[in-house]
Parts: structure tokens; C-alpha cells; sequence
């Protein structure tokens, strides 16, 4: 048994590179499409998109760097430490661009590229969130896990943005963009806490499970499980 869970968790952790490299691919033309669009239309929510995809490209990269390593779980710390560090940064920037379009220092203008990329990105990030959660939760990885979140925040944000945008430019709300943007700002404190406060029991209880020849079945580590979700 303990060359199959050996496999089995070398071939998890192969899909969550992979996993991993889809995620930065996308987020780097995410961020450059969302950042350029943007700029163009003073929009504090499309400008906090494209810095959220520049966030989920680090922490996708510190996933990338965790588990090029042979023993991921020894970088399992580092890299949630890296995941808190970009949603702060990226909840301060977000509020202080958004407190000036309330405040009437720029105003947003109608942005149908902003529209589609928001409208795209809620397509794609559910289906990278929910397989690398689900991988990340088998192999009992608490950094896989947490990065799976920021990529589902993507999901919750691309809604708020793409009706804030659509807003503003159907019925000229322009303080619908800045709600938007702050509405990515808590989104990101709330994971950044969250990423923060995790540690590396998921991975370490996976390592300890394959050598001691246990099946998934025999582990009963539950903290990447959802609160409340059945064992």
C-alpha cells in the first residue's frame, strides 16, 4: 500500500502544478487586459480586478514553489505567509483607489472591455478553484487549499465587478464601480486573515498518512475540510 498512496500523491501533486500553471497563464492576461481597461476608464473596481490577478499569480507562483520541492510540506508555511502578504497588499490598495472615486477625485467611465474580461473570468475561476480545492483537500495540502480560495474570491469579485461596471454604464451609477472595489478590498482581508491564521497540519498529517501505509480512508485530518462537511 505504501507505493500506491505514494503514486497516488505523486500524480496529485502533479496536477496541482499543472493546476497552477493554467491559473498564471490566465491571470497574467487577466491582469494586463483588466489593469489597461482599467487606466483607460479611472475604474477603482476594474483596477482592483487586475491587481487581484496579479495577487493570484504570486500565489499561484508560491504553490509553483512550494511543490517543486520533493518535500512540499516544508514550504507549506512560506507560502501561505506569501498568500496573507498579497491580499493585504492588494485590500490597501484597492480601498485607498476606490475612497477617491467616492470622494469625487476621478470618476469612472463606461468600460465594455472591463464587461467581457469580468464576464469571462466568472466562466473559468470556479472550474480552477473547485479542481485544485478538491486536489489540494486529497493530498491534504493547507497552501493548495487557501490558494483555491483566492481563486474562488476571482469568482465572487468578477460578479461584483461585472455589475458594478454594468451600472455605471447602463444607469451612470459611478459610485457602483467604488462599492465594487471595496467589495474586493474585504473579500481580500477576510482570505488574507484566514490564509494567515492556516498552518502546514494538512500537509504534514498527508506525509505522516504515507508513511505510516494509511489509505485516505484511514486519515482522518479534517482541517481543509469545509466546517461542517461530513467525514
Amino acid at each position: 500500500m505504501t507505493l500506491l498512496t505514494r503514486e497516488r500523491s505523486a500524480v496529485l501533486r502533479r496536477r496541482i502544478r499543472g493546476i497552477v500553471a493554467i491559473t498564471i497563464v490566465w491571470n497574467v492576461i487577466e491582469a494586463m487586459i483588466s489593469l489597461l481597461a482599467g487606466h483607460a476608464a479611472s475604474s477603482a473596481a476594474l483596477i482592483g480586478f487586475g491587481l487581484d490577478s496579479v495577487v493570484e499569480v504570486l500565489s499561484a507562483a508560491a504553490i509553483a514553489w512550494q511543490f517543486a520541492s520533493p518535500t512540499p510540506e516544508r514550504r507549506e508555511r512560506t507560502a501561505l505567509r506569501v498568500i496573507a502578504f498579497s491580499f493585504f497588499g492588494l485590500a490597501l490598495y484597492v480601498t485607498a483607489d476606490a475612497l477617491l472615486t467616492l470622494f469625487g477625485v476621478q470618476q469612472p467611465e463606461h468600460s465594455p472591455v472591463g464587461i467581457v474580461i469580468a464576464g469571462l473570468s466568472l466562466v473559468v475561476m470556479p472550474v480552477l478553484s473547485w479542481f485544485e480545492r478538491r486536489t489540494g483537500r486529497e493530498l491534504g495540502s493547507a497552501s493548495a487549499v487557501a490558494d483555491s480560495k483566492q481563486t474562488l474570491i476571482c469568482t465572487y469579485l468578477s460578479a461584483a465587478v461585472l455589475v458594478g461596471l454594468l451600472l455605471n454604464s447602463l444607469l451612470g451609477w459611478g459610485w457602483a464601480d467604488s462599492v465594487a472595489a471595496l467589495a474586493i478590498a474585504v473579500f481580500a482581508v477576510r482570505e488574507g486573515i484566514e490564509a494567515w491564521r492556516g498552518d502546514a497540519c494538512c500537509a504534514s498529517s498527508a506525509a505522516t498518512a504515507i508513511a505510516a501505509d494509511e489509505t485516505e480512508d484511514e486519515r482522518h485530518d479534517d482541517c481543509c475540510a469545509p466546517h461542517g462537511a461530513p467525514h
